[in-house]
């Protein structure tokens, strides 16, 4: 039996929807940074601060593992897992923006890039030398937001509630990212092409292993 090509066509669907929603963002990058700078209001600032803090990926597993072993204390391996999933899920997404923004080689917005080098996107080799992994090359897309829409997303698919909640921690991360000029608008919606649909994947391929193995360790556990 055949698998229906309703799946691949939704992706390859998000995928064109994306890349047109980033591409009428460029315009107005300079625009919606200008408008959220907060790097001269020092009680904003710090606000975004935090926010952004929330999206690195140790946060976001250390969380995960506090909540998923404190769920799987109270006997609650189902839940567990699926926390562990988020986060996990929100690592990974969070890895594979990060390996694209060194591969990019974008230039952070006015503030953070390096001097005497237009705005632009420069790859891995730049003026005889190598850039990869250099932060002043590594704008798109960001890894943070990458992290945070892998999470909310992950949350949304395994919980609407969690959810809820999640768009709205991953949205101020995205903000951060932006209000603290590190990113530009195009490289968070870019995350959020990114992370998506990674995450509809990895609910498919890692949630029911994770699944599996609380299950297993509880049963374990319960037998002591």
């Amino acid at each position: 039996m055949t698998s229906s090509p309703k799946p691949r066509f939704s992706f390859w669907l998000w995928l064109l929807a994306g890349a047109v929603m980033v591409g009428v963002a460029f315009p107005f990058d300079d625009r919606v940074g200008a408008a959220l700078d907060v790097t001269k209001n020092p009680a904003l600032k710090n606000l975004a601060w935090w926010c952004s803090k929330l999206g690195e990926g140790e946060i976001v597993g250390g969380v995960g593992i506090l909540l998923a072993a404190v769920f799987f204390w109270l006997n609650r391996p189902r839940t567990a897992a699926e926390i562990f999933f988020v986060a996990a899920t929100g690592l990974l997404t969070g890895l594979v923006g990060t390996i694209l923004r060194v591969l990019v080689g974008r230039t952070r917005p006015i503030g953070h890039g390096p001097d005497g080098v237009l705005p632009g996107f420069y790859g891995i080799w730049y003026d005889g030398h190598w850039i990869i992994g250099k932060a002043a090359y590594s704008a798109f897309p960001s890894g943070h937001a990458a992290v945070a829409v892998g999470v909310a997303a992950a949350a949304w698919l395994v919980h609407r509630g969690w959810g809820a909640v999640m768009m709205v921690y991953a949205l101020a991360v995205m903000w951060s990212r932006v209000a603290l000029q590190w990113h530009h608008l195009s490289d968070v919606l870019a995350s959020a092409v990114v992370a998506i649909p990674l995450a509809v994947l990895l609910k498919k391929v890692l949630l029911p292993s994770v699944e599996f193995q609380f299950d297993n360790f509880h049963r374990a556990w319960k037998r002591k």
